[in-house]
C-alpha cells in the first residue's frame, strides 16, 4: 500500500491498516511526500504486523514532480519485487500505470483538477496537463478504482473518462478514539486559514458576530509567510496530536466546516463521534455523506454562517439533536465495515485470495 505523508490520506491508511491486522492481513506501507515525523512513527508502531517503508519522493501534484514521480516508481517496484505481495493498493494516481506484477485497487481521493474546479470555479491552468494526461492513464490502468463518496467517484469520471469497475466505500474511524465529552459554548474547526478548499477564512470574518468562541486547530505558519492568513478574530489552537484534538472535539459543541471542497472529510466524522453538532459547507459530498444529520450552509453566504451558528448555540435542544443524529450517523462509518469491503474486492481482483 502507498500513502503520502502530508494530508488525510495517511489517517486513512493508518485505520485501515488497523483494520485489516484484526482480519489476519499484512501490510507493507510504502510512503511518499516527507519524512514521518515521530508522531506519526508512533501511530504506525501501534497497528500490529504493519511494516513501513519510508521515502521522501515529491507526490505527483506538487511542482515539477516527474523526476521524483519516476524515481519512486523504481522504488516501489523494486519493493513489489523484495516483498511479492498479493495486492497493490495504490493512494495515488500516476504509479497505476507502472508494469506491477500483482493487480493493482486504487483510491481516488482527490485531486488537482476537482479542487480547482470547486475552490477556482474555473478549470484548472494549462500547466497541469501532464498532470491530468498521467492521472488518467493510471486510472484507467488500475483493475479498481475506489472512491470515498460518490460525488469523487463522478469527479474523477467526469476529469478523466470513464473508468472500467469502480466502487464508492466510505471512509472510517474507531469510535473510541474519540469519545464524546461535556460540552462547552464554542465552535471548533480544523484546517489551516489559509487553505482555500477548507475555507475557514469564512469563520474568521464571521467570528467578530459571535458571542461565542470560535478555535482552530491546525498549521499557523504559512508556508510561503502570507500575513493575510494570520489568526486574528478566531483562536488558534496550533498543531495538535490525534489524542489532544479528540479532547478538543469531546468538548466543543459545534464542529464548523464551511468547505468548498472535501470529498469525505475525515474531521467531520472525528468531530460527529465526540457528539459535536455539525455546520458544513454546502457541496454535493458532503450533503452525501450527513444527508439531514447535518445543517449546511453555502460556502460563500457569511450571513447564513453566522446565523447557523448562532442559532445552534441559542438553542441546546436542537444542536444536542443534531448532534445525536450526527453521531448516529458516524457509527455506521466502521473500519470493521471498511475493512470488509476492501478485503472483498481484494478477492476480486486476486482470485488467489478467494481460497484463503
Amino acid at each position: 500500500m502507498t500513502a503520502d505523508t502530508v494530508g488525510g490520506v495517511w489517517t486513512y491508511a493508518l485505520e485501515l491498516c488497523q483494520a485489516l491486522a484484526v482480519e489476519g492481513v499484512r501490510v507493507e506501507l510504502a510512503t511518499l511526500g516527507a519524512p514521518l515525523s515521530s508522531a506519526q512513527w508512533e501511530e504506525a508502531r501501534a497497528v500490529p504486523g504493519l511494516s513501513l517503508h519510508e521515502s521522501s519522493y515529491q507526490l505527483e501534484w506538487m511542482e515539477e514532480p516527474w523526476e521524483d514521480v519516476r524515481a519512486s516508481g523504481e522504488w516501489l517496484l523494486g519493493l513489489e519485487a523484495r516483498l511479492a505481495p498479493d495486492i497493490i493498493h495504490l493512494n495515488g494516481y500516476c504509479h497505476g500505470a507502472l508494469p506491477w506484477r500483482a493487480p493493482v485497487l486504487m483510491v481516488a481521493h482527490s485531486c488537482v483538477l476537482s479542487w480547482w474546479e470547486a475552490v477556482k470555479g474555473e478549470p484548472a491552468p494549462g500547466r497541469y496537463t501532464r498532470y491530468a494526461q498521467e492521472v488518467a492513464r493510471g486510472l484507467r490502468a488500475a483493475a479498481r478504482v475506489v472512491a470515498p463518496s460518490e460525488a469523487m467517484l463522478a469527479a474523477a469520471e467526469r476529469h478523466y473518462g470513464p473508468l472500467r469497475s469502480t466502487r464508492v466505500i466510505p471512509n472510517a474511524r474507531r469510535a473510541e478514539s474519540f469519545p464524546p465529552g461535556p460540552k462547552e459554548p464554542f465552535v471548533l474547526a480544523v484546517g489551516r486559514l489559509w487553505d482555500e478548499a477548507k475555507n475557514l477564512a469564512a469563520l474568521e470574518a464571521v467570528a467578530p458576530r459571535l458571542p461565542f468562541p470560535v478555535r482552530v486547530a491546525g498549521e499557523t505558519q504559512h508556508p510561503g509567510g502570507g500575513s493575510d492568513a494570520r489568526a486574528r478574530q478566531v483562536q488558534p489552537l496550533g498543531r495538535l496530536t490525534s489524542e489532544e484534538l479528540a479532547a478538543w472535539m469531546a468538548r466543543a459543541a459545534i464542529y464548523a466546516l464551511p468547505a468548498r471542497y472535501e470529498p469525505f472529510g475525515l474531521s467531520v466524522l472525528e468531530a460527529a463521534l465526540a457528539g459535536c453538532a455539525l455546520v458544513l459547507g454546502d457541496i454535493p459530498s458532503l450533503r452525501e455523506v450527513w444527508g439531514d444529520a447535518a445543517l449546511f450552509v453555502h460556502p460563500d453566504d457569511g450571513e447564513g454562517l453566522a446565523e447557523a451558528l448562532q442559532g445552534l448555540m441559542a438553542n441546546p435542544a436542537e444542536r444536542e439533536h443534531l448532534a445525536a443524529r450526527a453521531r448516529a450517523r458516524a457509527l455506521t462509518f466502521t473500519p470493521r465495515r471498511m475493512a470488509e469491503a476492501y478485503l472483498e474486492l481484494y478477492a476480486r481482483v486476486q482470485p488467489a485470495l478467494r481460497a484463503s
